[in-house]
């Protein structure tokens, strides 16, 4: 879900993979990922040992960011810098309007499913896709490879710049 408020877009995760009992949320401004004005309000789960936080959503926006990274807080309600990887890439797909009459976004969530992948909709023209492991990708791939070839969805890795 996205808002904006006094020029400033805020984006949250309705839905996040990782929905914990005690969850904390902390911001990442996305300007050093030249997204100026927005945030994006990431899950945390409070790890026990070396006051990190683990992060329990699929990133939208946030490069250098995957589910199960962890991260240290700067403040109560900022994510200051990342402590360790998880291992895990987030694929993240967004498809341009207008839709074209091939429309692949039913085949792309049945193949996540197939896959046993976990997914967040931002929309219904933006996901993340959390990627523990990038050999089962091959039919998620196939899924929306005619609209990226036609320019009407976009793909990128969120792991294709550093968290900053």
């Amino acid at each position: 879900m996205q808002v904006t408020i006094d020029g400033v877009t805020y984006v949250s995760h309705e839905d996040p993979a990782w929905r914990c009992e005690q969850n904390y949320m902390a911001m990442v401004d996305l300007a050093p990922f030249d997204l100026g004005g927005m945030f994006e309000q990431l899950w945390l789960r409070e790890l026990d040992e070396g006051g990190g936080y683990e992060v329990c959503c699929i990133p939208f926006y946030a490069y250098g960011l995957a589910l199960g990274d962890v991260v240290r807080r700067s403040g109560a309600d900022t994510v200051g810098s990342l402590i360790s990887k998880s291992g895990r890439r987030a694929l993240r797909v967004f498809f341009a309007e207008p839709r074209p009459s091939m429309d692949s976004r039913s085949v792309l969530r049945g193949a996540v499913e197939s896959a046993g992948l976990l997914s967040e909709w931002n929309g219904d023209r933006h996901v993340a896709i959390d990627v523990p492991d990038i050999s089962v990708m091959q039919p998620v791939f196939d899924s929306v490879q005619g609209e990226i070839e036609n320019g009407s969805a976009f793909w990128e890795w969120s792991d294709s710049k550093n968290f900053r």
